[in-house]
């Protein structure tokens, strides 16, 4: 009878024990506190981007904040002023850099991009190409082997062209076909853009995977 009793408390002790530890998560995921908010998913992928108006720095901060990820500004040293961007003035700032093949606006920032090996890259569309300071990074970092995804801003010049050109500063990167945002686009449209990149692009190595509240983004 004795011997029946010690099982059935054994039983009991070890059927606690189980249920105690199921609510244990792996630290190393979720953080000390056991709250997926203090996991930085994603850092070996940036958000980096130039943005004249605020409109690009909005997509680039939906982006960095939805993936978690380290989000960059690229700081011109002169900044852009309303009459530099007054695209009827010919002899305004904007035109002159565009119109000037050999145009590389300085940048006041240094940008550690040694770390990462996927860049977002974000700008407005300028004369339907790519502000002459997005060459200015390109020439000054080398992103040969990296995984580049381009966003934009405009309103209504398409983003290929663009992309031609980084594809051109940048032969040996993989380079995808990217997505052009309008100024007031909404949250719901960018989430939507980056969570399609798989699908999109099967061959990216690429992929998003969700645990609990946070999504992870990283490189096969």
């Amino acid at each position: 009878m004795k011997k029946i009793l010690y099982f059935i408390l054994f039983i009991s002790i070890f059927l606690t024990g189980c249920s105690d530890n199921s609510n244990i998560t792996d630290s190393s995921i979720t953080g000390e506190s056991g709250t997926n908010e203090e996991v930085k998913s994603n850092l070996n992928i940036a958000v980096i981007y130039f943005s004249a108006t605020n409109n690009t720095e909005n997509v680039a901060t939906i982006i960095s904040s939805y993936l978690d990820c380290e989000l960059i500004e690229i700081v011109p040293s002169i900044p852009y002023t309303s009459e530099d961007l007054n695209y009827n003035n010919s002899d305004c700032r904007t035109n002159q850099e565009q119109n000037n093949p050999n145009s590389r606006p300085e940048i006041t920032n240094s940008i550690s991009v040694e770390k990462y090996n996927t860049i977002f890259i974000g700008y407005p569309i300028w004369w339907g190409k790519l502000p002459k300071i997005i060459y200015t990074f390109f020439d000054s970092y080398d992103l040969s082997e990296y995984t580049i995804i381009p966003f934009c801003t405009s309103g209504g010049s398409g983003i290929q062209t663009s992309v031609s050109e980084i594809k051109n500063l940048e032969p040996k990167a993989n380079v995808l076909d990217g997505r052009r945002f309008s100024s007031n686009v909404g949250n719901k449209e960018v989430v939507e853009w980056v969570k399609s990149l798989d699908e999109a692009e099967p061959h990216t190595r690429l992929f998003i995977y969700e645990l609990g509240s946070v999504y992870f983004y990283q490189k096969l």
